[in-house]
């Protein structure tokens, strides 16, 4: 898939850092899913900051851009998994939190 953008220097390690926070942002609803003990949230800056709204206390919402153009079947294809994949992932309602002022 790299061949075919045509991503060289920046723009190749730009995009090879958008795909690792995609791939660690999986993983961290996945966690979540699971009711695993530990949640890699520190795997990515992306998930890092996104922490707050992917915990008990938020309503999170997660939309894909796809492409009708055959020639981008593949990446369609790739794009549709990872939105099966989270859309499968079941964390449960938001919690509502009381505020505490002083």
């Amino acid at each position: 898939r790299v061949a075919a953008s045509g991503a060289q220097g920046a723009r190749l390690r730009e995009t090879q850092s958008i795909n690792r926070s995609l791939s660690a942002l999986g993983d961290v609803i996945s966690a979540l899913a699971n009711r695993e003990a530990h949640v890699p949230y520190r795997n990515s800056k992306l998930t890092h900051l996104l922490q707050p709204c992917l915990g008990g206390n938020a309503k999170t919402v997660m939309l894909v851009n796809l492409s009708p153009a055959a020639a981008h079947l593949p990446e369609t294809l790739c794009t549709l998994r990872f939105a099966a994949k989270v859309s499968s992932c079941d964390i449960g309602p938001a919690q509502r939190s009381a505020r505490v002022s002083f």
